[in-house]
């Protein structure tokens, strides 16, 4: 087959995806929209199955839907990745309610499979209608430059709302990177697309085991003593993680908390970490949702966490009680709770609040807590906390003399809560730890907990 002869072939595509002389049909090159196949990607078997935007625009009716059914099947049995290549238009008119039952279909197919098996979305063309909420139900999405995800498309919104707009701002790269968190990574390429399918593969079907003796890095140098002083965490984890290998979900959304996967000690890792970069670090809605799909994945996939710590707790206000602080953040706490993978987390900084016991705490059955030597552990910050207990005394003060009680008066509440001492002392911090032996200890932590995995499935939360 000359491969240059048409891109939008679904053979060619899946050909781009796997190893040489790997893919085999298992599906009927036919009108159908849709073809499905077994290969092997950096050596990992995999099926995959892509819509053929050479017809009808990879519109699907019933027998389209079968292929992706039959591509299910044989990925359960294997219990091997499977991952889609789409590029379609949606239901096919022409079927009426057929094509809508068969996208019900194949929607139970991925809902099944939901946790037992990673499913990858490829989205290189338009994905419309069922198009769009097939890649939505799968763990991790990926869309090429000229991707496209939206239920209705541009002529069906400006017939119901009268709104003017194109497919590329409704549904392209710029509506997914910061306002919809659809897309778990936003490709600067096609090629990077398929080269990111390729390393998800890799991370999710060949874990490895974990090395417990790590070369050390001065991790601390990353992070400023001063509590309020604000700084990206990215080179921190750059740092801590392997060099290789490493993909971060949804980067531009919920910026305030990172989550990524990668290696550690060459093993697959999820990471989960504050960013005082954005908002402070301050936990707030999205970025609580965000984080407890990104624990529930990893631990549907025996996929270990490292959760670095440094927040300052939930962040207030209306807006974040009305847009369900309460409702997502307790997503987050059930996530930790329930997971049962290996799980250590690092404070380097401070932990306040309801946000330390959300961020994997002792109480939710973290495998570890580790702490820095300056890390502070409490309800809120000393400082606060004395205009809190003692607003009567300062208030009485002149202002001139104000700042200097309010110092002289955080460092008493320090020695009387204890800080991360205390927390040493009743068991909620397993080990203060130098930052230059941070690598090692985590990864001692990992290889001694039992290799467990989740038995949920992964619901788009």
């Amino acid at each position: 087959m000359n491969m240059e002869s048409n891109p939008r072939d679904p053979e060619v595509r899946m050909l781009r995806l796997t190893d040489p002389d790997t893919l085999s049909l298992i599906t009927d090159k036919d009108q159908s929209g849709m073809l499905a196949a077994t290969g092997s990607i950096l050596g990992n078997p995999v099926v995959i199955f892509a819509s053929d935007a050479t017809n009808h625009g990879g519109a699907l009716g019933p027998e389209g839907a079968q292929v992706i059914v039959t591509a299910y099947a044989a990925a359960m049995k294997a219990r091997i990745p499977i991952i889609g290549i789409w590029h379609s238009g949606g239901a096919r008119l022409r079927d009426g309610v057929l094509s809508l039952n068969a996208f019900g279909e194949v929607f139970q197919c991925m809902i099944s499979a939901s946790g037992k098996i990673p499913q990858f979305s490829l989205v290189l063309g338009p994905a419309a209608g069922g198009g769009a909420y097939g890649p939505a139900l799968t763990d991790v999405v990926v869309l090429a430059p000229e991707g496209r995800i939206f239920v209705t498309g541009p002529d069906v919104v400006k017939s119901v709302t009268g709104e003017n707009i194109d497919m590329a701002k409704l549904g392209g790269p710029d509506a997914h990177r910061k306002n919809s968190g659809v897309a778990h990574v936003i490709a600067r390429s096609e090629d990077a697309a398929f080269e990111c399918i390729r390393t998800l593969t890799s991370l999710f079907a060949d874990q490895r085991k974990i090395d417990s003796a790590l070369p050390e890095e001065d991790l601390g140098r990353f992070v400023p003593d001063a509590k309020k002083r604000t700084y990206e965490v990215h080179p921190l984890l750059n740092a801590l993680l392997d060099s290789d290998e490493r993909i971060e979900f949804l980067p531009m959304w919920a910026e305030n908390i990172v989550t990524m996967v990668g290696r550690f000690g060459g093993r697959t890792i999820g990471v989960v970490a504050n960013n005082p970069a954005h908002l402070a670090a301050a936990l707030d809605s999205a970025a609580a949702e965000k984080a407890a799909r990104f624990v529930r994945t990893c631990d549907s996939f025996g996929i270990p966490l490292i959760v670095v710590v440094d927040v300052p707790g939930f962040l207030p206000g209306a807006g974040q009680e009305w847009e369900g602080a309460v409702r997502r953040g307790a997503k987050l706490l059930h996530a930790f709770g329930e997971a049962v993978v290996p799980r250590v987390t690092l404070i380097t900084r401070k932990a306040y609040g309801g946000a330390y016991v959300a961020m994997n705490s002792r109480a939710l059955g973290a495998t570890k807590v580790f702490a820095w030597p300056q890390a502070e552990v409490s309800v809120m910050g000393a400082v606060a906390a004395v205009r809190v207990l003692h607003r009567r005394l300062l208030a009485d003060l002149p202002e001139e003399q104000r700042d200097a009680m309010e110092l002289e008066l955080a460092a008493e509440h320090d020695q009387i809560s204890g800080g991360v001492a205390r927390a040493v002392e009743i068991g909620v911090v397993d080990e203060i730890i130098e930052p230059n032996a941070t690598r090692n200890a985590i990864a001692k932590a990992l290889s001694r907990a039992p290799q467990l995995r989740g038995n949920h499935g992964n619901i788009p939360l």
